[in-house]
C-alpha cells in the first residue's frame, strides 16, 4: 500500500550560492521508494511517475524506475496564460498533463510514446516572444546536449 506524502529533494545551487530544495508530492511505497505524482519544476532528470529512493539527510536521490514520461518545462519573462491556453489542450489530446502552472512557468508530463517530433511541433507552435521550452529529463545534466536515451528500450518494437 502507498501513501501520499511531500518530500524535499536537492534541486541545485541558487543565485545566492545556497542549496535549493524542491518539495514534491509522492506516493511512498512499502519499500520506502517514492513515486513522483507530478514532474518537478527544477530537479533535472526526473518526470512524473518516476520512482526514486531518497536519502532524507542529503536530499539526494537514486532513480530506480523510469515511468516512460517526459518532463517539459516552459519559461517566459512574460505571462504564459496565452501559451498555456494554446498548449495545454493540444498536449492533453495526447494524454499529457499540466502539472505546474505559474504566471511565468509551466511544467507538463507526457508519455514518450507520443513521439518527440509530435511533442516538439506542438510546443514550437505555441511559443511566443520571450518564451522558451525545454525537456527536464531527456538530456545529460553535464552538458545539456547528450541524449540520455532511456526511451530506447520503451520504444523498441516488441
Amino acid at each position: 500500500m502507498s501513501s501520499l506524502s511531500v518530500i524535499e529533494m536537492y534541486a541545485g545551487i541558487g543565485p545566492d550560492g545556497k542549496q535549493v530544495a524542491e518539495k514534491l508530492q509522492v506516493n511512498v511505497r512499502e519499500d520506502n521508494a517514492c513515486q513522483l505524482v507530478r514532474s518537478p519544476a527544477f530537479i533535472k532528470g526526473l518526470a512524473g511517475g518516476d520512482v526514486v529512493m531518497l536519502n532524507k539527510q542529503s536530499g539526494q536521490f537514486e532513480l530506480t524506475q523510469r515511468s516512460g514520461n517526459v518532463c517539459i518545462r516552459v519559461f517566459s519573462k512574460n505571462d504564459l496564460a496565452a501559451v498555456a491556453e494554446r498548449l495545454t489542450p493540444e498536449l492533453e489530446k495526447l494524454g499529457g498533463d499540466l502539472d505546474i502552472e505559474t504566471p511565468r512557468m509551466l511544467v507538463f508530463t507526457i508519455h514518450v510514446s507520443c513521439g518527440f517530433d509530435k511533442i516538439e511541433a506542438i510546443l514550437n507552435a505555441a511559443m511566443h516572444d520571450g518564451s522558451v521550452w525545454l525537456y527536464g529529463n531527456v538530456y545529460s545534466e553535464e552538458d545539456g546536449e547528450t541524449p540520455l536515451n532511456w526511451w530506447q528500450e520503451i520504444l523498441k518494437p516488441q
